[in-house]
């Protein structure tokens, strides 16, 4: 798997790159601000890009700009965001222009290996990755009318699951039920939410967050 590696802090950048390099990556290239960064991929074409949300020159949201730009510009690059903060308000933006092949994931987790390559191999699958924390604080905002408040608590749990792109199996595997079971909660998920249970796997997760996000 190719990659390119973004973020501004010289430090960060070579400690993931020494990761994954080590765990048997290609780098590829290397950027320091966004510019760079969809400089690389335009000359590289990487498999997938590890881009900080935060980069120069404001350290607001060029990461998530660049990341936007590069889903839209060449599909087959995938996108991990990282972000030092939990901002669900940043990753639901990016989830719902491009549900397929992106990821975001609070940038502690990075370090942690096996999290890291297991967020790109499932990128790189095509699936949708979201940190589990962010999943966590969608699920339990207070609303004055909440739309998860006729779902059951194994039903929560298998959204929770579901809204972080777990594959039905993946799902039955952490909850220790068989698939038949997850199945039929996250038919009863949609029916509930009123959502199109027909729906493919990453286009469940962009419905979920939408609908979380209203």
């Amino acid at each position: 798997m190719r990659l390119v590696v973004a973020d501004d802090s010289m430090l960060t950048r070579e400690g993931i790159v020494r990761l994954l390099a080590d765990a048997g990556f290609e780098i590829v290239g290397q950027a320091g601000d966004a510019g760079a960064l969809l400089r690389q991929i335009a000359a590289h074409r990487p498999d997938a890009a590890i881009v900080d949300i935060r980069m120069p020159p404001t350290h607001t949201d060029e990461g998530l700009a660049a990341a936007r730009q590069i889903r839209a510009a060449h599909p087959g690059t995938g996108v991990l965001v990282l972000s030092q903060y939990v901002e669900p308000e940043y990753a639901l933006r990016l989830l719902e222009e491009h549900p397929e092949r992106v990821g975001y994931v609070l940038k502690e987790r990075v370090f942690d290996v096996a999290i890291l390559i297991d967020a790109l191999r499932r990128i790189e699958d095509g699936e949708t990755v979201v940190d589990p924390t962010i999943v966590s604080r969608l699920l339990g905002r207070r609303r004055r009318v909440d739309p998860l408040e006729s779902l059951t608590a194994r039903e929560r749990e298998t959204l929770a699951l579901l809204a972080e792109g777990l594959s039905n199996r993946a799902i039955a595997a952490r909850m220790v039920v068989t698939e038949r079971t997850v199945e039929a909660h996250v038919t009863q998920i949609f029916m509930k939410l009123g959502l199109d249970a027909d729906s493919a796997r990453h286009r469940r997760v962009q419905a979920v967050l939408a609908y979380l996000r209203a």
